[in-house]
């Protein structure tokens, strides 16, 4: 007697059914540095959490607080945000209001989606060149932090690799229309691996 497969069929439309493409092999790459850049990212936020539990102990049972302790969390907070964008970014993860398009198609919703991507590569990628004008406009003004007395200007270079993948993954998600479709990738544990 025959088997019945009784699963359901996935009617999903994909926006991409071509694998192995330039668009493909492209996109596996920033993933691969996206994922490489949140462990990074990751570790700098632990070792950050670590510093700051550290002084608070030594300020509270010493009173000997981690000199720069504030300016360091500033720094490296900020750092390992934009390291983690492109992750977000790679597994569509990012917050959104769908309550005025919920109602729409599905065309056009994907269209919405697409043309917000877009938005948000070109967003990310204002926000890396700015970042970069900033980083030359502070070093050569020569400005330090008030306690360290550590350069700013690497603070704000840091800045600019994150948010420049995050946009290279961004607009690669638009041009393949790989948009959100209110349903982020599932959750991937690599840097734990």
């Amino acid at each position: 007697m025959p088997q019945v497969d009784n699963r359901p069929i996935d009617v999903t439309p994909q926006a991409s059914t071509a694998t192995g493409g330039p668009l493909d092999t492209l996109s596996r790459a920033l993933e691969h540095v996206a994922m490489a850049a949140a462990c990074a990212g990751a570790a700098g936020a632990a070792a950050i959490g670590a510093m700051t539990v550290a002084s608070v102990l030594g300020r509270a049972l010493w009173s000997v607080p981690i000199p720069g302790d504030v300016e360091i969390t500033q720094v490296g907070i900020g750092l390992a945000l934009s390291l983690c964008l492109p992750w977000c970014q790679a597994r569509r993860a990012n917050i959104f209001v769908d309550f005025f398009t919920q109602r729409l198609a599905l065309r056009g919703r994907q269209a919405l989606d697409r043309v917000g991507t877009l938005l948000l590569a070109g967003m990310y990628g204002l926000l890396s060149w700015r970042t970069s004008v900033a980083a030359f406009s502070v070093h050569e003004a020569g400005e330090t932090t008030m306690v360290l007395s550590l350069p700013m200007w690497w603070a704000y270079a840091g800045l600019a690799p994150g948010l420049g993948l995050a946009a290279l993954i961004a607009l690669l998600q638009a041009l393949k229309g790989e948009a959100s479709s209110g349903d982020p990738a599932p959750a991937d544990t690599e840097c734990a691996r």
